[in-house]
């Protein structure tokens, strides 16, 4: 049994086993964008499983199906993230869900259950995006956010949780994140959505042209917080390759947004290397022998507009 199927790969044996086990006992579909519907999404029938009896900090991973996924042919980058990290100072658990936003891991009580069971000195790596240009209020998810980064709200009537809903914009659901995750004395870390499969071939310094990308770039940069670009630094690891060639080995044959394992491989590799680059962070320090990491590449500045 792949221990990466269930909460990453730390040393809880009773409770690894009974999440793999709920995992799977569900099927998901996969469609073009991380939108794996909630109410076919096996893991959020698991159950929320983490670590109580702990001496060590701990990492909690935020995300969409991007950042985990079950499927045998698929995975998410925080399946397999968990070996670049020395298991003698620190925890690892993978609380992504796919099919959630930025908005609906919050409102679908997700994130209230990753703060209850943390603790100060723990840290949050968070990436979501993929699923926040949605509809706000249609009848098959509902999860979708204002578009920006302001103060902006909407009021709408959730047919999902059957009531009404205040609905705020991208922005303001990640400073949400941070400002819950500082409370309790946590350390975030932002980082961007990671790249669809390129639809042509990929030039050195290459930016995937989304608006979710910059945003959340600029919340990291206004509320002071570590951000890893993890778009930038994936596709920097795809220059020189042609789209199929990028396609073939690194996403899943059925779109153009799940990663293959070898993608998931690929984009923690770009999570770790973001990390190593980060200054004052002190989630560096837990990071295993440098033996044991990905080589470090170097990625071009993106183009200006001079």
């Amino acid at each position: 049994m792949n221990p990466f199927r269930c909460l990453t790969k730390f040393s809880v044996p009773a409770i690894a086993t009974a999440a793999c086990l709920s995992l799977q006992a569900g099927t998901i579909s996969p469609q073009d964008s991380a939108n794996l519907d909630a109410g076919r999404d096996s893991a959020s029938k698991a159950g929320f499983l983490t670590d109580t009896n702990r001496a060590l900090p701990m990492l909690f991973i935020v995300g969409d199906s991007t950042v985990h996924n079950p499927q045998k042919t698929e995975r998410g980058w925080g399946d397999v993230i968990a070996g670049y990290f020395d298991t003698n100072k620190i925890r690892v658990e993978n609380h992504a869900l796919g099919g959630r936003s930025s908005r609906t891991f919050q409102t679908q009580g997700w994130w209230d259950l990753v703060l209850a069971a943390a603790r100060p000195g723990d840290f949050v790596l968070i990436q979501l995006g993929h699923n926040d240009g949605g509809p706000l209020d249609d009848t098959n998810r509902a999860r979708g956010t204002l578009r920006g980064i302001g103060e902006e709200t909407r009021e709408t009537y959730n047919p999902i949780m059957k009531k009404p809903e205040v609905v705020h914009t991208y922005g303001w659901y990640l400073r949400k994140y941070i400002a819950d995750a500082r409370a309790r004395g946590l350390t975030p870390i932002l980082c961007s959505p990671v790249p669809r499969c390129p639809k042509e071939a990929v030039k050195a310094g290459d930016v995937e042209k989304s608006d979710y990308v910059s945003w959340s770039g600029e919340v990291a940069t206004n509320e002071h917080v570590p951000f890893i670009n993890l778009n930038r630094i994936t596709m920097g690891r795809y220059a020189g390759l042609t789209q199929e060639e990028v396609k073939a080995k690194y996403f899943t044959p059925a779109d153009n947004t799940h990663t293959s394992p070898a993608g998931a491989e690929l984009n923690a590799a770009s999570v770790i290397e973001g990390l190593r680059g980060l200054k004052d962070c002190p989630l560096k320090a837990c990071l295993a022998d440098p033996a044991r990491l990905p080589a470090p590449i170097t990625i071009p500045a993106p183009p200006t507009n001079n």
